[in-house]
């Protein structure tokens, strides 16, 4: 699959079969996001994988309690036999923007330095990339918030202080029962109505 395809084939995926992921197929996906831009090559992307039922269960039982499960609109989401959770440490752009070659920036003296948070950007760039691998390996994916649970899943896995939880991918096999969202009924924006040629 090129990547003109894999744009066009890649969807939010929110039910899954609970089959495994061979780790050699799991690893090339999380290689992926390692091709994105990161500022400086600051290069603050990791990942915390939690891969089969135990530490998935673990996530869901921080993040959405079973006593709301028979509520839950997304069953089948419970069943992605991986959960990705991608994070980014804001003062490694200080420390690279502190070096010698970055200094004059002015980007390392402090977080509020930066007006555009590039931590957020080069994430999500570096999460794209992964989703779009996970789509030509004809994985299903989803990317979510954490929300109010961000504090609770760093501290029940063990994050580090310093690095900030971009949200969570779920990866797995496609089961075939998947549903649109309410959002995804609204449909795409078209070209011509985003795109300021010359002026806006």
């Amino acid at each position: 699959m090129d990547l003109a395809e894999a744009l066009a084939a890649r969807r939010s995926c929110r039910s899954y079969r609970s089959d495994p992921i061979d780790d050699e197929l799991l690893d090339r996906v999380l290689s992926a996001s390692l091709r994105g831009p990161s500022a400086g090559n600051s290069a603050s992307l990791e990942w915390l994988v939690l891969n089969g039922p135990d530490e998935v269960g673990r996530y869901w039982d921080v993040t959405l309690p079973v006593s709301r499960r028979d509520r839950f609109p997304w069953p089948g989401l419970l069943r992605a036999p991986v959960l990705a959770i991608p994070a980014v440490r804001p003062e490694a752009y200080l420390e690279r923007y502190s070096e010698s070659d970055k200094r004059h920036s002015g980007l390392g003296d402090d977080v509020a330095a930066w007006t555009v948070p590039y931590w957020w950007v080069d994430g999500g760039a570096g999460v794209m990339a992964m989703l779009l691998a996970a789509t030509a390996e004809g994985l299903g994916s989803l990317l979510f918030g954490q929300f109010r649970h961000e504090a609770a899943v760093a501290q029940k896995f063990g994050v580090p202080a310093h690095y900030r939880l971009l949200g969570t991918v779920a990866l797995g096999w496609p089961d075939g029962g998947d549903r649109s969202s309410r959002s995804a009924r609204r449909g795409r924006r078209e070209l011509s109505g985003v795109t300021h040629r010359g002026v806006w």
